[in-house]
């Protein structure tokens, strides 16, 4: 039993990343998500069936257009893989309990935005308003306790993140703004208090790397969706040894 359920959440997974990965480009665009079908961004060849297996397609085809043999974006099969692997994670951490499609859903937001951030640097309202709308009727049949933490931990999002752009003038985007006004409304006070520090020092420890190996350039603006999503994500899934880890250090 708990081998076809893990089967079929990877399955769901790989197959869900590939649609993300549509989203994720075409959202920003304008773009409908439903026509016209995937094509290649160089030669136009419309994918058959066989060319949109996720990750098995990229691998078979060397990462390159089955036509013209244009180099396919890593970004595909990462976001495939990683949403599969992530529904994985969602049920081997909470197993089968209402809790499982907050985290399901939770996973299906951040791949979406981890792609259009890193494509454009842009995190899209209509994704993080339908979204929104998913987690509010989520929270009423699954809430947090006490139940009224959704509301205090979207607000302090919210507020926290504002203040911060105010102070740095700009230095935090409006788009990350309204991501952790969702994430406090899913995961409360306290968590989104946790995923702010872990996101925070995420994409400090890679902004310096990058910088130091010349990866990225001193004033160079970095996409801080993707940390977002890593902090959040350990710290919805991992807080409980995590703050162990941190108070024991300073206890």
């Amino acid at each position: 039993m708990v081998n076809v359920i893990t089967l079929f959440l990877v399955v769901y997974g790989l197959l869900l990343g590939s649609f993300y990965n549509v989203v994720g480009l075409r959202i920003p665009l304008k773009k409908s998500i439903v026509k016209p079908r995937s094509a290649c961004p160089y030669c136009q060849h419309t994918l058959t069936a066989r060319e949109l297996i996720p990750v098995v397609s990229y691998i078979m085809q060397g990462g390159k257009c089955a036509q013209c043999k244009g180099r396919i974006s890593p970004l595909y099969p990462l976001m495939e893989l990683s949403t599969g692997l992530l529904f994985l994670l969602s049920y081997t951490m909470l197993g089968l309990q209402a809790e499982l499609i907050v985290a399901l859903t939770l996973v299906s937001l951040f791949m979406i935005i981890t792609v259009s951030d890193l494509k454009y640097m842009v995190i899209p309202d209509k994704v993080l308003l339908f979204f929104s709308g998913l987690f509010i009727v989520e929270r009423i049949f699954i809430p947090l306790h006490p139940w009224w933490d959704s509301i205090a931990g979207a607000l302090t999002g919210f507020c926290l993140l504002l203040l911060i752009a105010i102070i740095s003038k700009g230095g935090m985007g409006g788009g990350d703004i309204k991501l952790f006004a969702v994430i406090g409304f899913v995961v409360g006070v306290k968590l989104m208090m946790l995923s702010f520090f872990l996101s925070t020092l995420f994409g400090a420890v890679a902004g310096i790397s990058g910088l130091l190996l010349g990866i990225f350039k001193k004033g160079q603006p970095i996409a801080f969706g993707p940390y977002i999503v890593l902090g959040t994500l350990a710290a919805y899934f991992f807080h409980q040894p995590i703050l162990y880890w941190y108070f024991s250090l300073y206890s």
